[in-house]
């Protein structure tokens, strides 16, 4: 007997952006359940959410035996789970086991369920920095760390089911998001929220190189109208599609923007350049236009505002929440072995 699919299952859900996309999918009308393993999700990112609406499950996506029957009842994945940019620096085979293997373990069971739709959310990282800018689609992927490899690898493998097994599958690669819930804290801290409460707690801003490197900063609820909207569009089966602002800010830049925003003039504190970090970053969203009727409607400097005013919101000093933060987050944990 054939399951109704009355749900929409999003892994990672409960993570910065993930939890952005929950919120959007109820408003929409749709029950969604979660999936997340809570290494770096909170439930605290779905307690605004209505509990008839949202479900949590706490599991890793590489045992999906846990899950499997939510897979059957869903009408659509939402694939959002991974480790981090800088995670991938200090631990790359357990980023690359969670974002590539993890991915191919999901697709394997999304196509053992017969999920209809899946929508694979990738990132911007998979280019490396821009040889063209804006950058399009076609633009060469040339990945400067193992977290942008295994998203690159997680893109080849949905791609391979769909054209192997016909499942019906859209790629979406959002630029740099910021916004509420996203994170300061351990290794998937940001520059934004980084900043942001520096600038609020008068610490100094730390700009790793020159601070010339280029980001295309996007409010999350832009970019979780993106991937919403690319899972309603049946022309975006089988496509990739970039999704962010159009506009390039250098570090240096938004560390002004900043302290303008928060009313609180900080010092910048240059420390050498991170590893893997790419130069320049810009979307072209021409295609998620075209296909979604995809337009970021939040402007930087509003942004940034709505994010200060969440921060003064939370009833938590902006000192108490850098408890959290690690300036190098790239840098091992533990030491490493020396493999002769």
């Amino acid at each position: 007997m054939t399951r109704w699919r009355d749900t929409v299952v999003v892994t990672g859900g409960a993570g910065f952006i993930g939890s952005a996309l929950v919120e959007r999918l109820v408003q929409l009308g749709e029950r969604v359940v979660v999936i997340d393993n809570l290494a770096n999700g909170k439930r605290s990112n779905l307690e605004h959410l209505p509990a008839d609406r949202v479900s949590l499950i706490v599991a890793d996506i590489r045992a999906p035996d846990s899950f499997r029957s939510e897979l059957e009842s869903a009408h659509t994945i939402f694939h959002l789970a991974c480790l981090g940019v800088r995670h991938s620096l200090h631990a790359p085979r357990e980023n690359h086991e969670v974002n590539a293997t993890g991915t191919l373990i999901l697709l394997e069971a999304a196509q053992a369920a017969g999920v209809p739709r899946l929508i694979h959310v990738s990132s911007s990282e998979v280019y490396g920095s821009a040889v063209t800018s804006p950058m399009n689609e076609d633009h060469p992927t040339r990945p400067t760390t193992v977290y942008g490899a295994g998203k690159l690898a997680g893109e080849a493998y949905a791609r391979a089911f769909q054209t192997s097994y016909g499942l019906p599958v859209t790629i979406v690669r959002p630029f740099n998001a910021y916004g509420p819930r996203c994170h300061h804290e351990g290794d998937v801290g940001e520059v934004i929220p980084k900043f942001m409460l520096r600038a609020m707690a008068g610490r100094p801003l730390v700009v790793f190189g020159d601070g010339n490197q280029t980001r295309d900063f996007t409010f999350v609820d832009d970019i979780a109208d993106g991937i919403a909207a690319a899972a309603r569009c049946e022309g975006a089966i089988g496509q990739t599609i970039n999704l962010g602002s159009g506009t390039a800010t250098s570090v240096r830049d938004l560390a002004h923007i900043i302290a303008e925003v928060t009313g609180h003039e900080s010092r910048i504190e240059h420390h050498a350049a991170r590893p893997g970090d790419v130069a320049n970053l810009c979307a072209d969203s021409g295609l998620a236009a075209q296909l979604l009727g995809y337009r970021p409607a939040v402007l930087l400097r509003d942004g940034l505002a709505r994010l200060a005013g969440w921060y003064r919101g939370l009833g938590v000093s902006p000192q108490q929440l850098l408890a959290d933060e690690i300036e190098h987050n790239w840098l091992p944990r533990i030491p490493m072995r020396n493999v002769r």
